[in-house]
């Protein structure tokens, strides 16, 4: 099977093949991570912007880095330092960019379908980094990539997600993401956060942490999306910790072999107590170094490259 996508830009849009071959390529470029020389020419001489109109750490150095390793130009560009600030429009940016020749741009932006529209105009390679609060496609690839490694399936697993997922672009690429290969999949966290419309994708809602993580295969916790809410959507944090917070009992309601995960920034003692999220359960670097392997994948099919040649 080969690629056959102009861009990524959610993973609604990708079927179970379209998956399957992202992460059986990002197995490769995983190993490639554990050899002394991490490079390979597969990129030489193509140009990839990092366009972040919102704050990122790990999604924007990991691409930085992904580019890097498949030895591609990498121009980081944030909007406090560009003309965006001056009024220029997003269309004009991706203009001006494309005439510098462009090949990739990796946009994150805090519109839900900024990437959409951007890839109506490019001829660059569109990637969405984060929109608004649509989609996260690569952090959902790099979840299930790391769900799979750790389990060796995907199929019948029971996979909790726990948080604000009303607002969470991430929630919503897991979702498509697991459904599509076959993970079961519980949705918790308080009432005005989970409405029960998410049945409509296929997850099971509930309100009560207990049931939700009860011989759960995964746990995957996400952040309150503060920043993205217009009104208090809780009593208090320390509420929210109390009531839906993972902690050691809860724990024990988990499988004894289930996978802890949260995409970052962690707040400790609110999502999660500190010493779990350090724990031998906890899998949350192995979703870092994963996500390295995953945005080189996508690059890397993006710009043609054959998903069945070994890597030199």
């Amino acid at each position: 099977m080969s690629w056959s996508h102009k861009d990524l830009l959610d993973i609604e849009s990708l079927d179970a093949e379209d998956l399957t071959l992202i992460l059986d390529t990002a197995r490769k470029f995983r190993d490639l991570g554990c050899r002394e020389n991490k490079k390979i020419a597969a990129l030489k001489g193509r140009t990839v912007v990092n366009l972040f109109v919102e704050p990122s750490t790990r999604t924007r150095i990991s691409f930085e880095l992904a580019a890097q390793r498949l030895s591609a130009d990498v121009v980081n560009f944030t909007a406090e330092a560009s003309s965006l600030r001056k009024g220029e429009t997003l269309k004009d940016t991706l203009r001006n960019l494309e005439a510098m020749n462009a090949d990739c741009i990796i946009l994150r932006h805090g519109a839900s379908g900024a990437p959409h529209f951007l890839s109506r105009f490019a001829k660059a390679h569109i990637v969405n980094a984060g929109d608004g609060a649509h989609e996260h496609p690569t952090q959902g690839l790099l979840d299930v990539f790391t769900i799979r490694e750790r389990k060796g399936r995907m199929e019948g697993l029971r996979v909790t997600i726990l948080g604000d997922i009303l607002y969470s672009r991430v929630a919503r690429s897991n979702i498509w993401a697991l459904r599509r290969l076959g993970a079961e999949i519980t949705l918790c966290g308080p009432p005005t956060l989970v409405p029960r419309w998410f049945e409509r994708m296929g997850c099971r809602v509930v309100w009560n942490v207990e049931e939700a993580i009860r011989g759960a295969d995964v746990v995957n916790l996400l952040r309150i999306q503060h920043e993205r809410q217009r009104k208090g959507m809780f009593p208090s944090i320390g509420e929210y910790a109390s009531l839906f917070g993972l902690n050691h009992s809860r724990l024990r309601l988990l499988r004894p072999d289930a996978l802890i995960m949260h995409p970052g920034p962690i707040n400790r003692g609110v999502e999660i107590e500190s010493e779990l999220a350090d724990g031998p359960q906890s899998v949350i670097l192995e979703q870092v170094a994963n996500g390295l392997a995953v945005r080189m994948a996508v690059l890397y099919l993006l710009h043609g490259g054959d998903p069945s040649v070994a890597l030199p």
